[in-house]
């Protein structure tokens, strides 16, 4: 249904194989109205080096540290439905995710009572998502983030989204990524948007290239759902990439 277990920031679907671990490198630049001084963005950057490993072809954990704040992340995710026909016809595809993230900048005010806790962010997401045709998929991601701690008494450490997102197969090692993140009212402080992403994925063997266009800073689930600032009506929006790439650790089995 997609490229790799990543649609741009989304979680996808599929699951790394059993076995296998898949580095991912994320870069995301500046946001396009930066202008020429900031040559629209490339002057500054953003990173993410993470690695997802296949416990089995239906379990995938991976961890990641993001250089934005300084933060470490681990998930795991489970893929409990696999879309099939046959004898066992089943129409969709689901999958049950949560991710824990550990902010280690350095504290604002150290001089205050800060708490190890109020660097703590988890999220929970129900994934379920559906092969349409061999050029066409969609997915549905209704998600829950909890904040330990908040900026201001407008935001609530709850915070109910749901993620859209959708791949259309240009040729067979090219498709057209899109995904949405619609925020339910009044959880947010004023000034923070929806998320919308938009990419082209590029397979080449071993590795998948993701070139994407978005107006979230942040590569994890606390930052990209309850954290975008950027709009697109106005230029705010960053250029980035992902690569993943496969490396087999699982030897085969030799069969006399």
């Amino acid at each position: 249904a997609f490229k790799t277990n990543r649609v741009i920031n989304l979680h996808s679907i599929e699951n790394t194989a059993a076995g296998v671990l898949d580095v991912k490198i994320s870069h995301r630049f500046g946001f396009l109205n930066g202008g020429l001084y900031e040559l629209f963005g490339l002057d500054g950057a953003t990173i993410r080096i993470g690695a997802d490993y296949g416990i089995t072809n239906n379990i995938t954990t991976g961890f990641g540290r993001r250089s934005f704040e300084k933060t470490l992340d681990g998930f795991l995710k489970y893929r409990f439905l696999r879309q099939s026909t046959g004898k066992r016809k089943i129409p969709i595809t689901a999958a049950l995710f949560a991710s824990t993230a550990i902010k280690t900048v350095k504290w604002q005010n150290p001089d205050r009572e800060n708490y190890f806790s109020s660097r703590l962010y988890y999220t929970y997401q129900l994934i379920i998502g559906r092969k349409f045709s061999k050029a066409f998929s969609l997915q549905l991601s209704p998600t829950v983030v909890h904040r330990n701690l908040v900026k201001t008494s407008l935001e609530k450490n709850d915070v109910f989204a749901l993620g859209v997102a959708s791949r259309i197969k240009l040729t067979k090692r090219m498709a057209i990524n899109t995904e949405y993140i619609f925020v339910l009212d009044n959880q947010l402080a004023p000034g923070y948007r929806n998320s919308f992403s938009l990419g082209l994925d590029i397979e080449t063997g071993g590795h998948v290239f993701q070139l994407h266009f978005t107006n979230s800073t942040s590569m994890i689930e606390k930052g990209f759902i309850t954290e975008t600032v950027g709009d697109w009506t106005d230029g705010g929006v960053h250029f980035g990439f992902n690569v993943s790439r496969v490396f087999t650790l699982k030897k085969p089995k030799i069969h006399n």
